[in-house]
Formats: structure tokens, C-alpha cells, sequence
């Protein structure tokens, strides 16, 4: 096992909580916005979790989560336009 990874994992996922503040207190674009870096910094860190433990299946499950998160995003903006 790499420590090193390990620990950068940790310390994104610390990182998300400053995201998910802005998520929940500010304008719903602005919390669109950090919706997607919020699923960046995830995938960053499944990647790291990857390389750290040498397993290659969660190496699948970081690329699944970087495409869901993309769309994700493009359907929350979707339905953030609609007029109430």
C-alpha cells in the first residue's frame, strides 16, 4: 500500500466541506457549480484511494463516478433553467 494516497484522499474529502456549505447556503447556479467540482474532487479522490490499496476495480469505479457526475451536472442545469 502507498500512504501517501491514501492520506491526499483524505485530505479531499476534508476539502468537501466547504463545497458542501456553498451548496446548501447560496444561489442554486452557485451551488450547481459546486455540485460539479464536489464530484471532480470525489473522483480525485477514488483515484488516489485506487492507487494507494493497487486495486483495480476501483479504478472502474472512479471513471463511472467522473461520467455520472458530468451528467449529473448537465441535468441539474436542465432543470435549474426551467421558470418556476
Amino acid at each position: 500500500m502507498k500512504q501517501g494516497y491514501l492520506i491526499a484522499a483524505s485530505a479531499l474529502l476534508l476539502g468537501l466541506l466547504p463545497l458542501l456549505a456553498v451548496a446548501l447556503r447560496e444561489r442554486p447556479a452557485d451551488g450547481l457549480v459546486a455540485l460539479e467540482l464536489a464530484g471532480a474532487v470525489i473522483t480525485l479522490a477514488l483515484v488516489c484511494v485506487a492507487v494507494g490499496t493497487q486495486s483495480s476495480a476501483a479504478t472502474g469505479v472512479a471513471l463511472v463516478t467522473a461520467v455520472l457526475s458530468w451528467v449529473g451536472g448537465l441535468l441539474f442545469a436542465r432543470f435549474l433553467d426551467r421558470n418556476p
